[in-house]
């Protein structure tokens, strides 16, 4: 990893086990925003921790295969984490069962902050450590995005030193514009809240925007809402709007809803 161009996503990696398909397939918030911002051409390193077993290296060669720098990802002994998912009565795919594996516990040393410190962009997925990345690189002046909504416990008011706060939401608009603001008033400098089906919304304190979702056929929603990230990330670091950002957004995550996992990948079978 070298130089300020280079992005990089901080935080959890796991297994997507789909149990009633008996397939797998690689994922995590800060994995699957990895890939898809190298998609979308640019520089970008993964730090995290994998286990010492099979499925960690399946992981660390599903990000080399897909253009993102592994070299920050660390190998520890013990298991990968792995997340199953069910289908509920309703026919809706649902998280059964969360292993947070080598992930739990994880933090970047002091070496490897000082290197994500120099990045142009940094973005955190989940990460178990109360805050204490986010604030250091915020403090050297670092832009920085969070997933708010991935934690054990989210707390969508915890935003402060965030140039871009990432918010998931149920289908309510008005729920989001309420998370939105809470975002703000914590101290994102952008807020961005995804309400599933209704759309997404984005504001800065100066503006407000809003877009619905491209009707597609969807194989799975798993990972989109990563996707979406990685898409407004890219768009924003272009210089691109508000608006614009929420479209670059809308559009990645509607190609993800087209196939299984979070990005394109062979899924691998489950005994």
């Amino acid at each position: 990893m070298s130089g300020i161009a280079m992005l990089a996503t901080v935080g959890d990696n796991c297994i997507d086990r789909y149990l009633a398909l008996k397939q797998s397939t690689v994922g995590g918030n800060a994995v699957n925003v990895a890939v898809h911002l190298a998609a979308a051409g640019l520089a970008v390193a993964y730090f995290g921790a994998v286990g010492s077993d099979g499925e960690g290296q399946r992981i660390l060669a599903a990000l080399r295969e897909n253009g993102v720098d592994a070299s920050g990802a660390r190998v520890l002994a013990g298991t990968t984490a792995f997340t199953d998912i069910a289908v509920d009565t309703a026919g809706e795919r649902i998280i059964a069962f969360e292993d947070f594996g080598a992930c739990a516990g994880y933090r970047p040393t002091a070496a490897e902050t000082d290197a994500l410190r120099r990045c142009r962009h940094v973005h955190i997925g989940w990460l178990d450590d109360g805050g204490e990345l986010k604030d250091a690189l915020a403090a050297s002046g670092t832009s920085v995005s969070q997933d708010l909504s991935v934690s054990q416990a989210p707390d969508h008011g915890k935003s402060e030193g965030l140039a871009i706060a990432f918010i998931s939401a149920g289908p309510s608009i008005e729920d989001g514009r309420r998370l939105l603001a809470e975002a703000l008033a914590g101290g994102a400098r952008t807020a961005v809240v995804t309400c599933g089906a209704s759309g997404s919304l984005a504001g800065n304190g100066l503006e407000m925007a809003e877009t619905g979702v491209l009707p597609v056929e969807v194989v799975d929603t798993l990972g989109a809402g990563d996707t979406f990230i990685a898409g407004f990330v890219a768009a924003s670091l272009a210089g691109a709007g508000l608006r614009t950002c929420l479209e670059a957004g809308r559009d990645a995550a509607a190609a993800t809803c087209r196939h299984l996992g979070g990005f394109p990948q062979a899924p691998g079978n489950l005994a």
